[in-house]
Parts: structure tokens; sequence; C-alpha cells
């Protein structure tokens, strides 16, 4: 028997979260505002996603793994796309993720960035305000470097498709003690 929890999900003003009945939203994460979850993906414990000045919109299969914060600005929301990892304290704030890409744990992505499809960014790494990352580029370092043609789709969605199960066994047999 699965017993539904309360998950910290909250209007603010006008703004209310329109979750996907299929997504997984941890307890212990909290959603906020103007953000749109998609069907299939995951948001894990500790992760914050606050649209209380802006957009967030996460596309579908895609993880928000534990301890992420995402944010947005007025002028720039942040959208990620289908398919996507965003690794453990990451921060996202203002950009945007095209789908089947990696947002490494600790890593930090900034306002206007774009982050195309199949590319990566390295754990730790920072990736400036207006930066573009090239499709199937890997992001390394501070203030982050773009190696070309150093990443590829494929580990990526078997990524986001191990948390689609996760989640799945979470919503199944998670139960509070």
């Amino acid at each position: 028997m699965v017993k539904e929890y309360d998950v910290p999900i909250y209007a603010l003003g006008e703004r209310v979260p329109d979750i996907h009945p299929d997504a997984y939203v941890h307890p212990d994460a909290v959603v906020i505002g103007d953000v749109r979850i998609g069907a299939q993906s995951s948001i894990w414990p500790g992760a914050v996603l606050r649209g209380d000045y802006g957009a967030i919109i996460v596309g579908e299969r895609t993880s928000i793994q534990d301890g992420a914060v995402v944010h947005a600005v007025a002028d720039y929301p942040t959208v990620i796309g289908s398919d996507c990892v965003v690794g453990h304290v990451a921060h996202l704030e203002g950009c945007v993720v095209h789908d089947r890409s990696l947002i490494g744990s600790g890593s930090v992505v900034l306002h206007e960035v774009v982050v195309e499809s199949g590319a990566t960014v390295a754990a730790g790494a920072v990736v400036r305000n207006r930066t573009r990352v090239p499709a199937n580029s890997l992001v390394v370092g501070v203030p982050g470097q773009v190696r070309l043609d150093a990443s590829s789709e494929a580990p990526i969605v078997e990524n986001a498709a191990m948390y689609v199960l996760n989640a799945r066994r979470y919503r199944e047999e998670l139960r509070r003690l």
C-alpha cells in the first residue's frame, strides 16, 4: 500500500506550480511558485525549485537531485529539457539546459547560459553568464572551460532513465517510520 505524504508545494500569489501527476516530488523537496514539472521527472530530497520571480520549466524524465537549487529571475526563466540529469547540490539560475544534458554535482550554471543537447557540465564547474556550451561538449573548472566533443548523449539518457525507475520505486516503497 502506498502512503501519500505532505509535500511542500506552495503557490506564491498568482504563481502556482504545475506538476504532472506522473512526476515524483520527494516529501523533503520544496517547490514554490511558477514551476512546471513534466511527466516522469523526479525532484529529490533537499532540492528547492523556487519560481518566485520567474518561471522554472522542467521537461520529462529529468532528475533534479538532492540539494539542488533551481531559481529564475524575471528576465531569464530557467528551462531544463527532457532526459536531463541535474546533480546533487547543483545551482541553476536563469539558464537554458537542452534535452539530454547533464549538470554535474556542485556545479553552478548562471544567467543566460545555454547548455546544448548532449553537453555535460562537470562536477564543481562554474559556467559564467552568457556562456554557450555547444552540443556534446564538456565544461570543466572554475571558471568553466569548454572542451568540444567530449560528452555524449547516450550515458546521460541512461542515467536519466535510471532515475525514472528509482522514482517509481520511491513512489511505491517509501514509507515514513
